[in-house]
């Protein structure tokens, strides 16, 4: 099993608290994990609600389940069976003993009936993502400890051809559809993937009439990814309420098809009520949804443009949830429309920026809006840092510097 970022978290949490919840989309590796974990590093019974035997024991009689079991246990896809929440809850008050029980589930752990009203105060929720780069190439994946460092800023990011970059873009992090060679066989992976998501998993968590009209806006924010999330915009050009689109996006976020972006500002109340940006949370399922393949991204400019944007918040995202550092992630639109595509903040309320560029020079120019970040973060501000597709790490000034996209995981 290739190393996973996230291990080290699920397992500080499972020292100190009685319920993990392991959460993240489907076939990003979460069932592989956690019996890594229950077969070494904390020994467990694994149990999978997938099996329609154990989805029926636990379902019918969730106390009598749970009450035959007396090693601590690891229960697979347990929004199938959301009956098991208050029970988990019970047995939790009688034995608050620590690592007792690992969950993992296919939807966000807050969203699926009856998990945060049951465990609220008794879990902890951890985000495995599909694999990050620095995963799939063995590296540390301490980009962003080093951006938002004060100390001396190392740096690396070897060069690679930009066939390589575009490979790896189409290609996602899905560890089953990473792995396929075949072009049309990846494509097949997530025609199928995002069926079983759309058809099953939110069926499972809403009954929602309408729900036909998901795969269209999935491809449709496929099309607008890296954009502002305009609801009044958006339902007037697709012609569906404003109230159904806000309920569909928080379908296809708690699926972890779609993540939004919250906008950054220096001041909170202004935070709430800025525009989020639309990203896929895949840019291999990204690729597919647009019916792009490795040609016609490099031959398009503005698409590779788009899509290494995506790339490099997935990247950041998938960084974010496995440090302990508690970054926060955003971006960052002033009055006079000057823009970074990221902004990372730490817990002491230090603040990076990273813009993406999809050419292999960058110019002054380009830090413009890192600037403007500097000035409204003040002394917060700490570095920016424009990631291009050339060669040269090189100092644009104080705190500033261009950056191969290859730093992310090299």
């Amino acid at each position: 099993m290739k190393p996973r970022h996230a291990a080290s978290l699920v397992l500080a949490a499972l020292r100190d608290r009685p319920v993990v919840f392991l959460n993240g989309p489907r076939q990003a590796g979460k069932t592989t994990l956690a019996r890594h974990l229950a077969g070494g590093k904390h020994p467990a019974r694994y149990l999978t609600l997938d099996d329609n035997t154990v989805r029926s024991a636990a379902s019918s009689d969730p106390e009598g389940f749970l009450a035959s079991e007396r090693d601590n246990l690891v229960l697979d896809e347990v929004q199938l069976a959301p009956g098991l929440f208050p029970a988990i809850k019970a047995s939790v008050d009688r034995d608050r003993r620590p690592g007792r029980f690992l969950l993992t589930g296919s939807s966000q752990a807050l969203v699926i009936p009856g998990a945060a009203r049951s465990l609220v105060g008794r879990m902890e929720v951890v985000t495995l993502w599909p694999f990050s780069q620095s995963e799939i190439g063995e590296t540390r994946g301490r980009f962003l400890d080093l951006l938002i460092s004060a100390k001396a800023h190392d740096f690396s990011g070897r060069a690679e051809p930009r066939s390589r970059l575009i490979s790896r873009i189409s290609a996602g992090g899905y560890p089953e559809a990473a792995g396929l060679r075949d072009a049309n066989r990846r494509q097949a992976w997530f025609r199928s993937y995002a069926a079983t998501i759309l058809q099953r998993d939110i069926r499972t968590l809403a009954d929602i009439e309408g729900l036909n009209a998901l795969p269209r806006l999935l491809e449709i924010t496929a099309a607008r990814a890296g954009g502002l999330l305009n609801y009044a915009e958006l339902s007037r050009s697709t012609g569906i309420p404003q109230s159904t689109l806000k309920r569909y996006f928080a379908l296809l976020q708690a699926t972890f098809l779609v993540t939004l972006l919250p906008a950054w500002s220096g001041n909170p109340v202004v935070r709430l009520i800025r525009l989020p940006k639309l990203h896929l949370a895949d840019t291999g399922l990204m690729a597919h949804l647009l019916s792009v393949g490795d040609e016609r991204i490099a031959g398009d400019p503005v698409l590779f443009g788009r899509i290494l944007e995506d790339f490099v918040v997935t990247e950041a995202m998938k960084l974010a949830a496995a440090s302990e550092a508690g970054y926060r992630i955003s971006h960052y639109r002033d009055a006079g429309g000057r823009e970074v595509d990221l902004v990372v903040e730490n817990a002491d309320g230090g603040v990076a920026g990273i813009e993406v560029k999809a050419a292999a020079s960058v110019g002054a120019g380009d830090f413009n809006g890192l600037k403007a970040l500097a000035r409204a973060a003040g002394r917060r501000f700490i570095r920016g840092a424009v990631l291009y597709t050339g060669n040269e790490k090189v100092a644009f000034g104080t705190n500033l510097l261009a950056i191969p996209v290859q730093s992310l995981w090299e």
